[in-house]
């Protein structure tokens, strides 16, 4: 994890933005790029004021909107069927495409944003919704708010951590876990209320 960190602080020094773009494009394609291993780098190399913390987070939204974007495209140019059946072969598997599915299924429109700051599921949350052809600004706009959240706390964490760099990178896992269960946390919150109110609505 240490070295792969450093490889790619050093791979984002002479690409700057277009390699944030691109790495954050393969996150949310059929190809996952972890972006726990992008973001923070490009936010400590703005602290070190090589790159700009705003154009690396504009970046890392906008490849991760186009990577979903893509994956929304081939769902509703190819369908299930054919994604069950040679999905396996960029390593996406079904049970990802049923875990997505079971979660847009249950919460729709709001899912795509809810999914974007989830595990697993960030990844392939756009596939469901691009089946469903669900409509294409609504998803642009939830995955943009999904993907720029997560993409700013991962920036930010980089950022603001800046001097005890070598901490972070030693513990990244377990601060990436916590911001995960944290924002999941907040998520399981917010469905719970949005479910009771529209119950009381009823």
């Amino acid at each position: 994890m240490i070295s792969a960190i450093h490889s790619l602080i050093e791979l984002l020094l002479p690409y700057g933005y277009i390699g944030i773009f691109f790495m954050m494009f393969l996150e949310s394609s059929f190809v996952p790029f972890p972006s726990e291993l992008v973001m923070p780098p490009a936010g400590f190399l703005s602290a070190s004021g090589q790159l700009n913390l705003e154009l690396s987070i504009i970046s890392g939204t906008a490849g991760s909107i186009a990577g979903a974007l893509f994956n929304y495209a081939i769902s509703i140019k190819l369908g299930r069927p054919f994604l069950i059946k040679y999905g396996r072969y960029v390593g996406f598997k079904t049970e990802h495409l049923v875990r997505s599915e079971k979660f847009f299924d249950k919460y729709g429109s709001i899912g795509t944003f809810i999914g974007r700051l989830l595990p697993v599921i960030r990844q392939y949350i756009s596939i469901p919704a691009g089946i469903s052809k669900m409509n294409l600004t609504k998803f642009i706009i939830a995955t943009g708010l999904g993907a720029g959240l997560w993409v700013s706390v991962l920036a930010l964490l980089g950022y603001i951590l800046q001097s005890k760099w070598n901490t972070v990178v030693t513990n990244i896992n377990t601060i990436l876990i916590t911001i995960v269960l944290l924002l999941s946390a907040a998520s399981v919150v917010y469905l719970l209320i949005r479910r009771h109110n529209n119950r009381e609505k009823r």
